[in-house]
């Protein structure tokens, strides 16, 4: 039987990480029956009373938390099982948190990506008139008769100059691709926030295709923005194809599901209940 969290001994070059005592030490822990009045022996499991005081098990993490007795109860009893919904564990809350951080890298994307789209689409509607703003700040810049017709000089404005080389019709093709990339980050985020399996394909397929593309740019420069996005995109097409056994991987989606299901429930509470004060009176 697995220990609880925080009570296995780290291992020394590859200590386990335990997402409960994460959530619960943002979230703070989830006690089953703080508000009743009085305890009935099948709720041992998650609480019981010894002492004046009344120790609650946390459900999602296993740790055992002293109280006293509710001074005004608002229920007699804790409620039944059937009307407890318990917290995820194990594998299927370390899913939820890693599948929920993805999904706000591809929420930064997307605002990023609209926000270029809309960026363009208004550069080529107002394409003469900005152009003509630009050759007039690059002729006060470099104290030339800068226009349209001649050559700016200086690496920045230069570069910036080749902008206005493109025509209307290829800066809208421009912000329709952006465009439609951002919707596709959009959906991405929205399907894995909510956990959907579609969701994870979709994100794998869309990653895998511009991986030859960061590479394309890595081998024309180096930078460690670019070697950073291509570390995270390697890092979650890895994920998911192995930690969400995609494809078939490691038995597929049914071999996944199992896994979650081992880890939460009822089932899963027993068979990873720490040992409690009241059992060992009650076996001496």
């Amino acid at each position: 039987m697995p220990s609880p969290p925080g009570t296995e001994r780290p291992g020394r070059f590859l200590p386990r990480f335990h997402w409960e005592l994460l959530v619960c030490g943002t979230r703070g822990h989830e006690l089953i029956g703080i508000d009743a009045a009085r305890l009935r022996p099948e709720d041992a499991l998650y609480v019981y009373e010894r002492d004046g005081l009344r120790w609650y098990r946390c459900v999602r993490c296993d740790s055992w938390v002293p109280l006293p007795p509710p001074e005004h109860p608002a229920r007699e009893t804790p409620p039944s099982r059937d009307e407890i919904e318990l917290p995820l564990r194990g594998k299927a809350l370390r899913d939820k948190i890693v599948l929920r951080v993805i999904a706000v890298d591809r929420a930064i994307h997307f605002v990023v990506l609209t926000a270029l789209a809309v960026a363009v689409a208004l550069f080529a509607s107002n394409e003469m008139r900005l152009r003509n703003v630009f050759y007039r700040i690059a002729n006060a810049v470099q104290g030339t008769a800068a226009s349209p017709n001649h050559t700016v000089h200086g690496s920045f404005l230069h570069r910036l100059s080749h902008v206005f080389d493109l025509s209307s019709r290829t800066l809208y093709a421009v912000a329709a691709a952006a465009g439609a990339y951002a919707i596709l980050e959009g959906v991405e985020a929205v399907g894995l926030w909510y956990m959907k399996r579609w969701a994870e394909y979709l994100t794998f397929v869309a990653t895998c295709v511009f991986l030859p593309y960061e590479l394309y740019e890595l081998a024309h420069s180096v930078t460690a923005f670019k070697v950073g996005a291509l570390i995270v995109n390697l890092a979650v097409a890895a994920y998911l194809l192995w930690a969400k056994r995609l494809f078939g991987v490691r038995g597929g989606g049914a071999a996944d599901e199992r896994a979650r299901a081992f880890d939460v429930g009822w089932d899963a509470l027993e068979r990873t209940a720490p040992a409690s004060p009241v059992r060992v009176d009650e076996g001496a």
